[in-house]
């Protein structure tokens, strides 16, 4: 249960630095690195990114962490026939797609962890559900189970994994994680709540800044 623990740390740190009117960066560094900036050495932290990764999305198209590099982005983990927290973390998104539609700055990626029987027709219909089909800034995405588990819980550090005891025979966490331009964490949001449109849209408007 460590990386449960840690996750929920992550969480706490981004409330907190956000509250402050900054947004950390999250998750383990690792090491240094120098590099020469105007003539002169400096040395920089390397921080935890979001791996390369392939999977495909709602309309059957390959998607890639490229293109997510230099986008600002929300992520979360689903399943189209969860009984539980799903259908709330779903509407909640939607909200925060809707406020942040047409600006091709913002994306949003949406893991299912059930792709047995998420196929690509299943996220098309569920897409279409949603009134979200034939658009690309929202991509409901799936592929080989293992990889989305190890992502989600190495990468994103939020809680994707088989169990049987749960409804569904799934368990996750109802995480919205925020990540930058340099596919960075920034934020780990509870996205069953009702306030978390406002506290994304809150972090999305700080990392925009930045990045003029």
């Amino acid at each position: 249960m460590k990386w449960f623990s840690f996750a929920a740390l992550l969480l706490l740190l981004a409330a907190c630095q956000q509250e402050q009117g900054r947004l950390p960066i999250l998750g383990p560094r690792g090491g240094i690195k120098t590099r020469v900036i105007d003539g002169k050495m400096v040395t920089d932290s390397v921080y935890h990114e979001i791996p390369d990764f392939a999977f495909v999305d709602q309309d059957g198209d390959t998607v890639r962490s490229a293109d997510f590099r230099g986008k600002i982005y929300v992520a979360d983990f689903f399943f189209t026939t969860c009984p539980t927290i799903c259908p709330k973390m779903t509407g909640e998104m939607k909200k925060l797609y809707e406020k942040f539609k047409g600006n091709p700055d913002v994306l949003f990626l949406s893991h299912s962890i059930d792709p047995k029987r998420d196929s690509v027709g299943r996220l098309n219909e569920y897409a279409t559900d949603l009134g979200v089909a034939g658009q690309k800034q929202w991509r409901f995405i799936t592929g080989d189970r293992k990889a989305i588990f190890d992502i989600g819980q190495n990468a994103y550090f939020v809680t994707a994994k088989e169990d049987s005891a749960e409804p569904g025979g799934i368990l996750h966490s109802g995480a919205f994680v925020l990540i930058d331009p340099e596919m960075h964490i920034r934020g780990i949001y509870d996205g069953t709540k009702d306030e978390v449109v406002a506290e994304v849209s809150e972090a999305i408007a700080l990392l925009r800044k930045e990045k003029k």
